[in-house]
């Protein structure tokens, strides 16, 4: 007993007029809910078929087609199975050969002997249908059986006439394409086409809201030149940015998993007056890097230009060329640039956040204020604001902090209102920190105030904590995008 594969069509194509063989292929189509989808465009692209599912999701496509038997005449074989044994008996002591194939056309059985021949059937699929070919010379009969259903016949050859012995197609395969509105289209190649099939469709995504300036909420990300680059400097560590104006150390932590084929959030953080980027780095940019469990952020922290004032006009330039450097060389989505400062590091934040709205999504100011440092004129823009302030302290006063936060609620209002007039809840003296979030915005450029009983800090904890809130604020108001 011989036990191999063999191409079905192959085997038939002298024994018949075609080898397109009918099939049935039918299935039910949903979404991810389980509820079903009428109305889907169904189509076998290689065939040409085409239907749509009913008010039940349901489809079916099927070729009738059946093939005729064309032959040379020889004397009729009996056959019977029995018992999952085929039987065969040939007159006149012929030279025979048996072969069984599955509907798809693979042939797993052969056998060749003369006169009465058995065919033991016990390693089929009892229930499954087969079809037994015998061959006797250049003369070739058919007929269908189940091994489980005992049956006999006579396998009769036909002259240049018809006979409806085979259906099932063989595998020659196709692409089934599934067409349907408001879900993505499904295309699957489809090995066997005598099937019935679970199928489920995506829904699309909404199409992104368009604006003459800024993105929607959860816009897709806008990947910048540097995707593909392969990034030759220190991943975590520090390193010398060489710029228009001189050289500046640059602190860096890229995930370790990085890939440059996935633009990466970028957040910035600016040290305060008397500090380093070393320090922001040490304490995790704000606590902020601890808090990406996924690693889809890239983190930096320049240092500052080494005088008492750490931050001054031609800081500017120096932000515009790192920035781009960094969106040049590394895989960075544009549209969410963050950051965050600390005192004089908060007040070049929020100097930042009055024209560079084109290039940075959010800010978090740290106890800020917006005198006693270099600020550009406002470009009129919107931008997403957080501010933190400390109601004790005594540098960066709560009325600068407040100055500071109505200038980014008058651009960042909502049509028709004026969110500079609408009151912020502020912490009343007890109890945990609050966090108010401006309801006369636009939901595109959120304004969050978060304050306290502190000072001049920017980890504020509440009354028993071992930790501080800031952080999570923060990343909350930052992730949200």
């Amino acid at each position: 007993m011989n036990l191999f594969r063999l191409a079905f069509p192959a085997i038939f194509s002298a024994a018949f007029a075609s080898n397109a063989f009918s099939f049935t292929l039918e299935g039910d189509v949903k979404n991810k809910e389980g509820a079903k989808i009428a109305e889907a465009s169904v189509e076998l692209l290689q065939k040409g078929l085409q239907t749509k599912t009913d008010v039940s999701g349901h489809f079916k496509l099927s070729d009738e087609k059946e093939t005729a038997l064309i032959s040379q005449k020889i004397s009729a074989n009996q056959w019977q199975v029995q018992n999952r044994m085929l039987f065969v008996e040939a007159p006149f002591s012929n030279s025979l050969q048996i072969r069984i194939f599955d509907l798809n056309g693979i042939e797993l059985l052969s056998q060749r002997g003369t006169g009465a021949m058995t065919v033991d059937l016990q390693k089929l699929t009892p229930q499954a249908m087969y079809v037994a070919k015998i061959s006797n010379g250049n003369s070739h009969e058919i007929f269908r059986f189940s091994p489980a259903v005992n049956s006999h016949g006579k396998s009769k050859s036909v002259e240049n006439s018809s006979g409806k012995i085979f259906k099932k197609e063989a595998v020659f395969g196709d692409t089934l394409r599934i067409i349907a509105e408001n879900f993505d289209t499904l295309q699957i190649p489809l090995a066997n086409l005598d099937t019935t099939l679970e199928l489920t469709l995506s829904e699309k995504a909404p199409a992104e809201e368009k604006f003459a300036f800024g993105w929607a909420k959860k816009n897709a990300p806008v990947p910048t030149r540097g995707c593909g680059k392969s990034w030759n400097r220190v991943k975590s560590g520090s390193y010398d940015f060489y710029w228009s104006q001189g050289k500046r150390t640059i602190r860096i932590d890229i995930p370790e998993n990085y890939d440059n084929q996935k633009p990466y959030r970028l957040v910035f953080g600016m040290h305060c007056m008397g500090g380093w980027a070393g320090g922001v780095r040490d304490e995790g940019y704000y606590g902020l890097k601890p808090l990406d469990s996924e690693m889809t952020t890239i983190f930096v922290a320049p240092e500052g230009n080494g005088n008492q004032a750490p931050w001054a006009q031609p800081d500017y330039t120096l932000f515009d060329e790192l920035l781009a450097d960094l969106e040049s060389n590394l895989c960075i989505d544009s549209s969410r640039v963050f950051i965050a400062g600390f005192s004089y590091g908060s007040m070049f934040t929020n100097g930042l956040s009055r024209n560079h709205q084109d290039v940075v999504r959010a800010v978090a100011v740290y106890e800020t204020a917006d005198v006693n440092i270099w600020l550009p004129e406002h470009s009129g823009k919107p931008i997403a604001w957080m501010g933190v302030l400390g109601l004790q302290d005594d540098l960066c006063k709560p009325e600068m902090g407040r100055s500071a936060r109505n200038t980014a609620l008058k651009y960042a209002s909502a049509a028709g209102k004026d969110a500079t007039k609408e009151q912020a809840e502020e912490y009343p003296g007890y109890g945990n920190h609050i966090c108010y979030n401006y309801k006369d915005v636009d939901v595109r450029f959120p304004v969050r105030w978060c304050t306290q009983n502190g000072g001049h800090i920017w980890n504020h904890k509440d009354p028993g904590a071992q930790t501080t809130w800031v952080p999570v604020a923060t990343w909350d108001f930052f992730t949200q995008f």
